[in-house]
């Protein structure tokens, strides 16, 4: 198995570590960062594919967001070289409307879903919960905002009420570009967690709970 994996991760085949360990997609984050899509959508509040509003895409140099009746149907080639998806609940929430819109995408990719991540270290709640918790700050324009803000936005957009849109897509850049910080740490903890034998033990739920970004 060793010498598969190795040979996989020479020739870069995500799918390989994709269909071998999906309980452990965290592990192979170190090695796929250069192909990864930091991904995070929006909703009017439906649960059809057509329910999306915009999708945020980041590959930890440019973020780039799609917009309804815009450019919306740019997501399949945009994604076309990732090898990995960093989400936060993406697993109950956005790939399951992505699919639903792009039905004839295999996404196929590795995911990496940060909420049950952070679960398994010791952090629960939402994105923003642990954001706070973590000492990740958001600009005065999006600070407080969440999912029922953004169908909110989108909605005055629609009625045309001015700069609705560009603060949706503030907020939901801010939503992906933190990814990538996260990603870090959950990354960092869960690799810390695993090098414990007996767990996650005293010393490292202290270090949870004190742990703050500089």
């Amino acid at each position: 198995m060793i010498g598969f994996s190795r040979n996989a991760l020479a020739a870069g085949d995500y799918r390989f570590f994709a269909e071998a360990m999906p309980g452990e997609v965290w592990r192979t984050w170190p090695s796929f960062r250069d192909r990864v899509c930091y991904l995070d959508i929006e909703t009017d509040g439906g649960f059809t594919g057509d329910a999306i509003t915009v999708i945020g895409l980041y590959d930890g140099f440019e973020f780039r967001c799609l917009v309804k009746g815009q450019d919306l149907d740019e997501f399949p080639d945009l994604i076309a070289d990732r090898a990995m998806f960093v989400t936060f609940f993406g697993s109950g929430f956005d790939i399951p409307m992505l699919k639903k819109r792009f039905p004839q995408l295999p996404f196929d990719q590795l995911h990496f879903d940060l909420c049950p991540a952070f679960r398994k270290v010791g952090l629960k709640g939402g994105l923003k919960k642990i954001e706070v918790e973590l000492g990740i700050d958001r600009g005065d324009d999006t600070y407080g905002l969440d999912g029922r803000d953004a169908i909110r936005l989108w909605n005055s957009h629609r009625y045309g009420r001015e700069g609705a849109l560009e603060r949706l897509i503030a907020y939901n850049r801010e939503d992906v570009v933190n990814m990538e910080t996260l990603a870090h740490i959950a990354y960092e903890r869960l690799a810390r967690q695993t090098l414990d034998p007996a767990g996650l033990g005293h010393i490292a739920r202290d270090l949870v709970k004190k742990s703050r970004i500089v």
